[in-house]
């Protein structure tokens, strides 16, 4: 992907943060026990987010009792984000892109990034992160897939929809099961600032009226950016496709995969803990 195609994509989400709240989906809660387990976070524990969007994972860092700044490119999410996270005194949130934002002079336990820090720049976002770690300090990165599973059916009729209305999809696309989604191998960067990398997965199921998950597509980057028409077509079209032959409700399966990795001289990890499901 390009730079100025990145660019573009990433500005979508801030054009409608109340429906992307509404929307989108959280994280399961299995999820923040490893990332306990894996990186100490507790009370009193400093965490760096970069792109919070709303909150969606910065709420369950800040009931953990964790002291947070929280880096929102988007004016809109960052403002929502404070309403959400008002009762939390710990958390700051920041209106700043993460490529050019200042870090405190005082070093962080903790950067985590949940289902952002592929949009940040390939170029510096390894580089910044460990930049604003103490020591020691630890990186978690969280990665949602959409698998196989849920309405199975539903989503292999529905690529005819996007097959005619945006001209961008595969032919014969289909969703692959967990086990066949690779790990998040790509990174740590060269620069060798990070030990290797810890996974963990969890599966997880969300159901939907038609409305509702009209509404969630809505809130993803590459139908926000389809033409205005072709967007209303693909919409149209899977909603007769819901309401007609899957009673008005579907069912969509997700991978989180949790990415750990600290700074500091590389360890292996045991095997175990790289890769437990």
């Amino acid at each position: 992907m390009s730079e100025s195609d990145r660019e573009r994509l990433r500005a979508s989400f801030t054009e409608d943060a109340e429906l992307y709240d509404q929307a989108r989906p959280g994280y399961p809660p299995e999820l923040f026990d490893d990332l306990a387990e894996l990186t100490g976070i507790g009370p009193g524990c400093r965490v760096l987010e970069v792109g919070p969007g709303t909150g969606q994972a910065t709420v369950p860092l800040a009931e953990r009792g964790c002291h947070i700044v929280a880096v929102e490119l988007g004016a809109e999410m960052a403002e929502l984000a404070r309403r959400n996270l008002a009762r939390f005194p710990s958390v700051q949130v920041v209106t700043a892109a993460f490529e050019d934002w200042p870090p405190p002079a005082e070093p962080f336990d903790v950067v985590v990034s949940a289902t952002a820090f592929h949009w940040i720049d390939p170029a510096v976002r390894m580089v910044r992160a460990a930049d604003a770690l103490r020591a020691g300090g630890a990186l978690a990165t969280v990665a949602t897939h959409h698998i196989k599973g849920g309405s199975t059916d539903f989503f292999a009729e529905a690529q005819a929809c996007y097959e005619r209305f945006d001209p961008a999809t595969p032919p014969d696309l289909r969703l692959r099961p967990a086990a066949e989604i690779p790990y998040d191998g790509d990174e740590p960067e060269p620069s060798g600032r990070f030990g290797t990398p810890i996974f963990r997965r969890h599966e997880w199921e969300q159901a939907y009226s038609t409305a509702e998950y009209l509404n969630l597509l809505r809130t993803y980057s590459n139908h926000r950016t389809l033409e205005p028409v072709a967007l209303v077509g693909l919409l149209d079209c899977l909603t007769r496709l819901i309401e007609n032959r899957y009673g008005g409700q579907i069912t969509k399966r997700y991978l989180s995969e949790l990415r750990v990795a600290r700074r500091g001289p590389a360890h292996d990890a045991p095997d175990a803990l790289k890769r437990r499901g």
